[in-house]
């Protein structure tokens, strides 16, 4: 389970897409968040919670391309048999997060995250799950109280159809911001079979999709903070050495008053040692294997116990 210290949260955003129903794009969005975040100098860690590992592959891909123009994206994927330990630099949190994601998993996740994105299509399906996980998580005290916020973004729109509109017009009855459709193209399938995004591609050839990008990044920049080149070490504060016998200023000094002769103890008879009593045992408490805490929690518990990991080796 994910502890925040009182009145503080780590500053590392957490960004999630969730949709409910699979093939919406979520994958899609999520390597490209973290794709943005390798290229701007932020150090990100793309978490695989779909249990297709589609993220996992893709960074398996990337991996050969060897690219030096943009900071290595860390990944993680779901292992209910082993937690990794926290890699130390990250400074932002993309999770691809799986279908069927509703009750007490959902709630749980919008704990961990700043932001949740839901990609969404044009279909009448999509737009119904997507409908039901959104009343579900506008119930969370953190979305009520604006900590973690919610958007929309439409996906594989095509721009020769009404499907944009219909889109706006559905997000705008929920009261749910919209932030634009990335169209449909071949240039995303392309890039996603490379272990690429559209950001790694030159950008005269994706000018177009790059303009599409432009809403969600900046709906995005309160929650992507930049991070600070140097963090300054606050300097020691020391106290002037005083000579021997001198006070402080403002300080009276003191007369050394004439000591009294010490009187010495009277002798005490000798008496047995006190026994030592025998160190209490301590009643073992019963061992907790993870295996318990997944079978009662699932998928968000193992999510916030590693990400409980990653904020305490980032405070050392």
């Amino acid at each position: 389970m994910l502890r925040w210290s009182q009145g503080s949260r780590p500053e590392m955003p957490v960004i999630a897409v969730v949709n409910r129903k699979g093939g919406s794009g979520k994958s899609t969005l999520a390597t490209h968040l973290a794709s943005w975040c390798a290229h701007h100098g932020m150090p990100a860690l793309l978490g695989d919670a779909d249990f297709q590992q589609s993220s996992h592959a893709w960074l398996h891909l990337r991996e050969r391309q060897r690219l030096t123009s943009a900071r290595k994206i860390v990944g993680w994927s779901v292992d209910p048999k082993n937690v990794l330990r926290a890699p130390a630099g990250v400074t932002h949190v993309v999770l691809d997060t799986p279908g069927g994601l509703k009750g007490y998993e959902l709630l749980r996740l919008v704990m961990l995250a700043d932001a949740v994105l839901m990609p969404v299509s044009y279909s009448m399906f999509d737009r119904q799950s997507a409908a039901e996980c959104l009343a579900e998580l506008r119930v969370h005290p953190r979305v009520v109280r604006g900590r973690c916020i919610i958007a929309a973004v439409g996906m594989r729109v095509d721009a020769r159809t009404k499907a944009e509109a219909s889109l706006r017009q559905w997000a705008a009855s929920l009261d749910l911001p919209f932030l634009g459709a990335l169209r449909e193209t071949q240039i995303y399938v392309k890039c996603l079979e490379h272990g690429l995004t559209i950001f790694d591609m030159p950008p005269a050839k994706v000018e177009a999709d790059l303009a599409q990008w432009q809403p969600i990044l900046e709906w995005l920049q309160p929650v992507l903070k930049p991070v600070p080149a140097e963090v300054q070490t606050p300097q020691r504060v020391t106290r002037p050495v005083l000579a021997p016998g001198s006070a402080p200023s403002g300080v009276a000094r003191r007369e050394p008053s004439v000591a009294a002769e010490p009187i010495a103890p009277a002798s005490a008879p000798a008496s047995a040692p006190t026994p030592t009593p025998a160190p209490a045992h301590r009643r073992a408490a019963p061992e907790s294997t993870y295996g318990d805490l997944d079978s009662r929690f699932g998928l968000s518990t193992r999510i916030g116990r590693w990400l409980e990991m990653l904020s305490m080796r980032r405070a050392r």
